[in-house]
């Protein structure tokens, strides 16, 4: 197979495609401005220890079974992975904890002991729901093709099936919608967090959201070496396939020429590297604020600062903990749920935070999560990231030393309040949403691309063509959505339209390509 490729970013998006168009013989490139792979599923140092930084859970594995696959090879060859017995351990106060358990029946059983038989029966109907909404919507919004309004979609699920569109309750708010299964609001927080998995809030985002749960519920994996370990795999095997990485320099313009369209890169230490397609595995609204030069700028629309999703503030720390027996997942949350989310949308850090604590050297098989191993470990210092959702306005807020450490107090007080204490001097760094803003520029900040608010919210992400021939988009914050295996589908069907549009190519001029700068650039995305 003839065409050059060149992948701006190696984030899971990149990733994806260099693995699926390096096995299809394509000439791959990879550019990205770091040391290492993995974009948002990266790793810090904290007293000397390796800490994963990004996302944690990782679910919808067959997606990444698949790409292993197209490359001759078998993911767990490269990676050592096992399911994880408890999906997460959620705290209200020291005495209100519930865990969530890969068994559905024994989730439900928790739930009744919990709040009771009615509630119970909610979550049984509400697993019943949310698995309709993930049957209806896999194949044609999360692994097909984008559309770019609903009609496209009816017709795919089929005309004569409007119940399966309304099964999926685009127009009804996730909190309410919530509210009809489990009437104890405390179900209502832990069942409403899944809408904070793609940067939304419960109150503002569509039902269909409630998706997410199901994802979650049919498997959560846990890897060795986090997510970050995973990246290092995908490069691996792209690498395999011929794919060449190059690191530690950023792409300064995306080139183009006169009815060509995108033609290949300028990196920013002024070297040119020529491409039939380029694919950036970077948040859209960076190439429309001109981060990649002022001739792609105008190929995909710009986000208003109002339709960010969720920023974060998060600390990466080393520290013993007491108390509270942490499993590898787990939430503390916030006495006033809604009042945090309205603190948000007014531009502040909540003061009464829910706290989410990945706790990286947990994990044992033990389901109760009191495992000897685990026991012996909180003795002694281990690695955890802990996340507490905040405004994306990292682009014009500096969060200055002061209010970190006010964020800090508040944190350790949900834990406090839920019975989990930390080191007071635990060696730990922070991030604010400035610093995703520095990460990942034009964002302010945002960890998921457009925020999930509102029914038409499926049909306005940025799809994997854009305005520009040969330039194409990859990564989370594009169609599908936000997370680890949404990210990596973007990358798939990013490749899939390079493979497309290239082999048109063979049979005509690029300028006939669907996708050109007079058309409009394709947009959707799944808010699941």
């Amino acid at each position: 197979m003839d065409g050059k490729v060149v992948i701006i970013g190696a984030g899971m998006g990149g990733l994806a495609s260099a693995a699926r168009l390096a096995a299809s013989g394509y000439d791959v490139t990879v550019i990205e401005k770091e040391a290492e792979v993995g974009g948002k599923a990266r790793r810090v140092s904290v007293d000397g220890q390796p800490i994963d930084a990004g996302p944690t859970v990782f679910t919808m594995r067959d997606v990444f079974d698949g790409i292993f696959q197209s490359c001759g090879a078998n993911l767990e060859d490269y990676v050592r992975i096992r399911r994880a017995e408890v999906i997460a351990r959620h705290a209200w106060s020291e005495d209100e904890r519930l865990d969530l358990f890969a068994d559905p029946l024994r989730s439900e059983e928790a739930i009744g002991d919990f709040a009771g038989a009615a509630a119970a029966k909610g979550y049984r109907q509400f697993r019943q729901a949310t698995r309709r909404m993930y049957d209806i919507l896999n194949e044609p919004m999360m692994r097909g093709d984008n559309v770019s309004t609903p009609l496209p979609l009816l017709w795919r699920i089929g005309l004569w099936r409007f119940d399966a569109f309304a099964a999926m309750r685009p127009h009804q708010n996730m909190w309410k919608a919530l509210g009809g299964f489990f009437p104890d609001p405390r179900l209502q927080q832990l069942f409403g967090r899944y809408a904070t998995y793609c940067g939304s809030s419960p109150f503002a985002a569509p039902a269909t959201l409630m998706l997410i749960a199901h994802v979650e519920a049919t498997g959560v994996w846990l890897i060795d070496g986090g997510i970050n370990a995973l990246a290092q795999a995908l490069r691996t095997v792209a690498e395999a396939k011929g794919a060449a990485f190059r690191m530690g320099t950023g792409v300064a313009e995306v080139l183009t020429e006169r009815g060509r369209g995108a033609v290949g890169v300028r990196l920013a230490n002024g070297e040119r590297i020529s491409a039939d397609a380029v694919i950036c595995n970077a948040d859209p609204n960076a190439i429309a604020a001109g981060k990649f030069g002022g001739k792609s700028a105008s190929s995909v629309p710009a986000l208003k600062p109002a339709k960010r999703s969720l920023s974060a503030m998060v600390w990466f720390a080393h520290t013993k903990t007491a108390g509270f027996d942490l499993s590898h997942h787990n939430v503390f949350f916030s006495p006033n749920y809604k009042n945090e989310f309205d603190q948000i949308a007014a531009g502040r850090v909540p003061s009464e935070p829910s706290v989410y604590v990945c706790a990286q050297d947990r994990g044992g098989r033990d389901s109760a999560g009191s495992g000897a191993a685990d026991q012996i470990k909180s003795a002694s210092r281990e690695r955890i990231q802990i996340i507490v959702n905040a405004p994306a306005n990292g682009d014009t807020h500096s969060y200055p030393p002061q209010e970190t450490d006010q964020c800090t107090a508040e944190m350790r007080a949900t834990l406090t309040r839920c019975g989990l204490t930390l080191e007071h001097e635990m060696p730990h760094k922070i991030a604010s949403p400035a610093e995703w803003e520095r990460l990942f520029p034009a964002t302010g900040g945002a960890l998921y691309g457009r925020a999930s608010h509102g029914s038409a919210a499926s049909f306005l992400r940025q799809g994997p063509r854009t305005r520009m021939p040969g330039l194409y988009c990859a990564g989370g914050a594009t169609h599908p959505s936000a997370g680890v295996p949404m990210a990596a589908l973007s990358g798939l069907l990013a490749a899939k339209k390079v493979d497309a549009d290239l082999a048109l190519m063979n049979k005509s001029s690029r300028v006939g390509i669907a996708g050109g700068i007079s058309t409009r650039s394709a947009q959707t995305g799944v808010t699941g």
